[in-house]
């Protein structure tokens, strides 16, 4: 023995690093093509689609009179803001399908760093998806259980909590009552 202790575990998994992915990550010739198929599928099958049945719809409800058209424009400022949200609805929609596209690539840091980061999210919180090497032992003996002195301290600086009333119609003609029942409900004497 060289007076170094081996903390691994027999079966442990080594876990790769997860990819740094910022402004600055260049990514590779199959992620690039997997940018531009996103980028036309999503395009062609979620945005135009969904741009030119918001504008239908936009102009069914103009000539309905249910929305009213512009005195000097007629309904065309309607149609081009149905039209734009249409386009991102159509983006944003296909956003998942993309997802997973990078992560069925195989060799790509960004499809990586998508697939840890969904570890991440399913793990239950203040849980890690992977356990370190030392915290075998020490994750199943400790909880985080508060005290009966916390919880005596919680109940003594919310003891005095009021709850101010609230006025469901807020202007500025008509009192909130939250200075009045402050100067009210305490005794400065």
């Amino acid at each position: 023995m060289n007076g170094r202790a081996d903390f691994r575990e027999p079966n442990a998994e080594v876990a790769r690093p997860i990819p740094h992915i910022g402004a600055d990550y260049i990514p590779t010739e199959e992620e690039r093509r997997v940018f531009a198929e996103c980028n036309d599928e999503s395009f062609w099958f979620r945005s135009v689609p969904l741009a030119a049945t918001s504008m239908l719809i936009t102009q069914g409800l103009i000539s309905k009179g249910i929305l009213s058209s512009h005195p000097k424009y007629g309904s065309i400022p309607k149609l081009i803001f149905a039209c734009i949200m249409g386009y991102f609805a159509g983006k944003l929609s296909y956003v998942k399908t993309c997802q997973e596209k990078f992560k069925n690539l195989e060799n790509s840091p960004l499809g990586e760093a998508l697939r840890s980061g969904q570890a991440r999210r399913s793990s239950p919180p203040g849980h890690y998806s992977q356990k370190s090497k030392y915290d075998s032992n020490v994750s199943d003996h400790s909880s985080f259980v508060t005290s009966p002195a916390a919880d005596n301290m919680e109940k003594e600086m919310f003891s005095h909590y009021e709850p101010v009333p609230f006025s469901a119609s807020m202007n500025e003609s008509t009192p909130t009552g939250i200075t009045d029942h402050i100067a009210q409900g305490r005794n400065f004497s």
